[in-house]
């Protein structure tokens, strides 16, 4: 039986206990160009999801292949157009710093890689990585703060499949949605409140992404709670623990607590949707038109299902959405800043890792 020479078998088990702790941050992701080559095989791989378009498989391809390729990729390319930088992706740039500074506060006992449920950097790519640098434990950070199959579940889905198809399997923990997490939302506080303190809005509205009203139902395990009743996301229970639209809710009672908005002075919306199926309520385009006709003409809009800017809220909100309330006749729409890799938000997302890692957060970096 072959054994290693003592000396040799207590270098080998201080390497092994010494390895450090793999950490992926995973975001949605984005095309490598705002050329509409890049942003139909961006569109193609995304919308091919049968966690983000939740159909047959033979509606799906019909829906995709025949109405969304051939018209939707040139009017979205048109779009990155006028958020990409000289840098890239916002989406990328933010979620790279963010890797960084969060790689500097966990210190050396672990590595820290991001990567893109579509798209590059792949999960595959950012795995081999961190295995690369001698990981053996993987700590997976979604960086959705609600939870939803479309969007944390399918990237989680994905990153498990790569995982699997491993010959070593690693050790692998998930970090589940954050949406009510302190840091969290006083890092989103903090970035909004210089802007809010100089803006004086009338009104603020919190804007989140849309998901199709079935893809909520089907994440209530009874079967009987979410959407049939109009108070079914005024609190988190056992019913709606995994529901997007109650987690969103509860995001905007943290912050508006946290940022001490007067009650009647802002509106909960979701934007994003797609025309032909019902989505979750209120569209933030159909609000616009009823704040502005109920006397709102200065208004600030935070996006917080975003942890970084993006097409949603640099085109969608900064652009379109400021167009459409011009065009209302509103005096102005602000967009306030997504986390992005804010140092807090950073300090926040280090300290949720050590906390699934079982280590303590480090009390001098809770709330530089």
């Amino acid at each position: 039986m072959f054994r290693l020479p003592v000396g040799s078998r207590r270098a080998y088990s201080r390497a092994v206990t010494d390895r450090p702790i793999g950490v992926l941050l995973l975001q949605l992701g984005t095309p490598d160009s705002p050329k509409t080559s890049d942003v139909r095989t961006y569109l193609r791989e995304f919308l091919s999801d049968p966690r983000v378009l939740d159909m047959p498989a033979a509606a799906r391809h019909l829906l995709l292949n025949g109405v969304i390729l051939p018209l939707r990729p040139g009017r979205s390319a048109h779009a990155y157009r006028q958020i990409w930088t000289d840098e890239g992706s916002p989406l990328i740039i933010h979620t790279e710093r963010l890797a960084r500074k969060v790689g500097r506060r966990l210190g050396d006992g672990y590595r820290v890689a991001y990567g893109m449920r579509y798209q590059s950097p792949s999960i595959a790519s950012a795995i081999a990585k961190l295995t690369g640098a001698g990981c053996d434990r993987l700590i997976v950070f979604p960086l959705f703060p609600q939870y939803a199959s479309a969007s944390g579940g399918s990237a989680v889905a994905k990153t498990l499949a790569v995982v699997a198809d491993r010959w070593n399997v690693l050790d692998v923990s998930t970090i589940g949605p954050f949406y009510d997490n302190p840091g969290f939302l006083h890092a989103v506080a903090a970035a909004a409140r210089p802007a809010l303190d100089e803006f004086r809005p009338d009104h603020v509205v919190f804007s989140y992404h849309g998901l199709p009203a079935k893809q909520i139902r089907k994440s209530d395990p009874t079967g009987q709670w979410c959407l049939a009743n109009q108070d079914c996301c005024e609190a988190i229970n056992e019913a709606n623990r995994f529901c997007y639209r109650a987690h969103s809710f509860a995001t905007t009672r943290g912050l508006v607590a946290e940022l001490g908005i007067e009650e009647g002075s802002y509106h909960t919306t979701f934007q994003s949707r797609l025309t032909g199926q019902k989505w979750i309520k209120p569209y933030t385009d159909k609000v616009l038109p009823q704040l502005y006709a109920g006397g709102v003409r200065r208004l600030a809009v935070l996006t917080p299902s975003f942890a970084a800017d993006c097409l949603e809220t640099l085109e969608e909100i900064g652009i379109r959405g400021r167009n459409q309330w011009m065009e209302l006749g509103g005096e102005e729409l602000l967009l306030l800043p997504c986390v992005n890799d804010s140092d807090l938000w950073a300090t926040a997302v280090a300290n949720l890792i050590r906390g699934r890692a079982g280590v303590r957060s480090d009390p001098e970096h809770a709330r530089p």
